[in-house]
């Protein structure tokens, strides 16, 4: 079983977002890894590990509004089954 069982994706679109600042709330504030914030200040693609992908979704949609959110289980699909 993986230490962090959920692939956690999705875009942020906002104004004034700004990647290191989320960089920072989530390793602050979150237990995962594989973390990654990238965009400017409209658009952010978050990729992060987690046991808690609700907490980053609710944060992630007080920044802005969130879509083409996906969450796989990386344990279902390390056992060949649909994440």
């Amino acid at each position: 079983m993986t230490e962090f069982r959920y692939d956690t994706q999705l875009l942020i679109e906002g104004h004034d977002l700004d990647e290191d600042a989320i960089n920072d709330y989530f390793t602050g504030n979150f237990r995962g890894d594989c973390l990654l914030a990238v965009g400017d200040e409209d658009l952010i693609k978050i990729h992060y590990h987690t046991n808690e992908p609700w907490k980053v979704l609710e944060y992630c949609a007080s920044l802005g509004e969130i879509y083409d959110i996906v969450v796989e289980d990386m344990d279902r699909q390390s056992r060949g089954l649909k994440g």
